[in-house]
C-alpha cells in the first residue's frame, strides 16, 4: 500500500505497487479508487491518461485488468486523511468466529447477526466486513459478496480470492444462486403458495431514509412465498426471490397486506406493538438457504443457517 511522506503530509510519494492475486483481474481504475481515498474520480482518469501512472513502465488504459506481478506506478497525490478505526465490538467478533457455515481458501459463509451493517458507513464505525479484516489480518482478500440488510440474519458470502467475487457476482447477476429466506408475516395468510411478480422503485429523495415501493416505472421483482405454518395472528412463510432488489421480500410481503413482523419501514404497527408488548423489536426475516456452484471447484454446495435463537423462541412461543 502507498505510504505518506514525513515532510508533506496527505502527499504521497511516487510508489510502485506490484499485483498480487488479491488484485489480479481487477481493472486499473477501480484499484486507483480503491487506493487513493478521496480522490476525485476525474483526478484518477486524467493522470491515466497523462501517462503519469503507468504499468510495467509503459502507459496503460483506464480499463486494463491487472494480472500477478504488474507493476502498477503512482504518482504523487494528495489524498484525504484516514479517519480513526475503531474497534469491531468484541460481541461481534465472538459471533463470526462461532458462526462460520462454510470456509474453503475461495470463500466463506457466515451466518450473520441481525443488528449490523454489512460494511461500515455513514454514521457506522464498522461493519461485517471491516469486523472480518479485523480479526483474519493475515487474509489479503476479503470482499462481500452480496448484500443482507442490517436487521437482516443469515445466510452471507464473503470471497477470499478476487477470482472467486468475479465468478459469484456472475452468478448474482444471472440465476446462479438459490436463496430462501424464512418471514413470519403479521395476521393469518390464508393462500399457501403465491408468486408476487410487482416492480420496485428507489425512493430519490436523499433527506429520508431509503423507501421502496411497487411501482410500474420501477425495476421488475418477483418473489414466491410458500406458507410454512399458521399461528394466532401471525403466518410463517418462505420466500424466495428471483431477483435481487432492496428491501424486496419486505416491500413485496407489506403488498400482500401481510407485513413482516417488526418491519419499522413498511410494517403494521398496530400487529407489531402486540409483539413488543411480548419484548419482540427485530425484523423476523432470516436468509436460510443458499445453493450454488462453488465458484472454483463447481460442486454443487447447500449452505443452512440455524435460526437465531431469539427467533426460534418466539416461533416456540406462537405454536
Amino acid at each position: 500500500m502507498p505510504m505518506k511522506t514525513e515532510d508533506t503530509p496527505n502527499i504521497l510519494k511516487v510508489q510502485f505497487v506490484e499485483i498480487t492475486d488479491a488484485h489480479e483481474g481487477q481493472r486499473l481504475d477501480n484499484l486507483l479508487m480503491k487506493l487513493l481515498k478521496g480522490v476525485p474520480k476525474s483526478r484518477i482518469y486524467r493522470i491515466i491518461r497523462k501517462g503519469e501512472v503507468r504499468i510495467n513502465k509503459g502507459r496503460c488504459d483506464a480499463k486494463r485488468k491487472l494480472v500477478i506481478g504488474d507493476i502498477v506506478r503512482i504518482p504523487p497525490i494528495r489524498v484525504a486523511e484516514e479517519k480513526e478505526h475503531l474497534p469491531a465490538p468484541a460481541y461481534l467478533k465472538k459471533c463470526l468466529e462461532r458462526d462460520i457455515l462454510f470456509e474453503d481458501n475461495a470463500i466463506l459463509v457466515i451466518n450473520k447477526p441481525a443488528g449490523f451493517a454489512v460494511h461500515g458507513g455513514t454514521g457506522l464505525n464498522t461493519g461485517i466486513i471491516e469486523a472480518l479484516r479485523e480479526i483474519r489480518p493475515e487474509s489479503h482478500f476479503l470482499e462481500l459478496v452480496h448484500r443482507l440488510d442490517k436487521e437482516t440474519s443469515g445466510c452471507l458470502i464473503i470471497a477470499k480470492k478476487r477470482s472467486a467475487l468475479r465468478t459469484l457476482h456472475e452468478y448474482f447477476r444471472g440465476d446462479g444462486v438459490r436463496k430462501s429466506y424464512l418471514a413470519l408475516l403479521g395476521g393469518r395468510w390464508g393462500k399457501e403458495k403465491i408468486i408476487v411478480d410487482q416492480p420496485l422503485l428507489k425512493s430519490t429523495n436523499q433527506s429520508i431514509e431509503r423507501m421502496v415501493k411497487v411501482n410500474a416505472a420501477g425495476k421488475a421483482s418477483k418473489t414466491l412465498f410458500k406458507r410454512l405454518s399458521l399461528f394466532q395472528n401471525a403466518t410463517l412463510v418462505e420466500a424466495s426471490p428471483y431477483t435481487g432488489r432492496t428491501h424486496q421480500i419486505r416491500v413485496h410481503a407489506a403488498w400482500l397486506g401481510h407485513a413482516i413482523i417488526a418491519d419499522d419501514r413498511y410494517g403494521n404497527s398496530e400487529i407489531d406493538k402486540e409483539f413488543k408488548k411480548r419484548g419482540y423489536k427485530r425484523l423476523f426475516l432470516h436468509a436460510q438457504k443458499l445453493q450454488f456452484a462453488h465458484p472454483i471447484s463447481g460442486e454443487l454446495l447447500k449452505i443452512v443457517a440455524p435460526l437465531p435463537s431469539d427467533l426460534q423462541t418466539l416461533l416456540d412461543n406462537e405454536k
